[in-house]
C-alpha cells in the first residue's frame, strides 16, 4: 500500500509541475486575471515584431500587488513552409 501512495504522490506532483510550467496565451493584456508571481502569460495582440509574441511575467511582489514586466520573445510553435 505504501508503494501505491508514493506513486500516486509522484504522479500528482508531476501533473502540478507541468500545469505551472505551461504558459497561457491570451489576445489582450486586459484578459489577464490574477497574475501570480513567476507566472508567464503570452499576449498575442500584434504589438511585437513578426515572429515574436509579448510575454507578460509576474516579476515582483510589492505592497500594492504583483508588478508585471513585458518583453517580446520569439514565438515558438509549428514552423510554416
Amino acid at each position: 500500500m505504501t508503494h501505491f501512495r508514493a506513486m500516486s504522490l509522484c504522479a500528482l506532483f508531476a501533473a502540478a509541475t507541468i500545469t505551472l510550467a505551461r504558459a497561457d496565451t491570451v489576445g489582450r493584456e486586459q484578459n489577464i486575471v490574477g497574475l501570480r508571481l513567476g507566472q508567464r502569460v503570452m499576449v498575442d495582440d500584434g504589438t511585437c515584431p513578426a515572429g515574436q509574441i509579448k510575454e507578460v511575467r509576474g516579476a515582483k511582489m510589492t505592497e500594492s500587488g504583483i508588478t508585471a514586466t513585458r518583453t517580446c520573445v520569439p514565438r515558438f510553435g509549428p514552423k510554416s513552409k
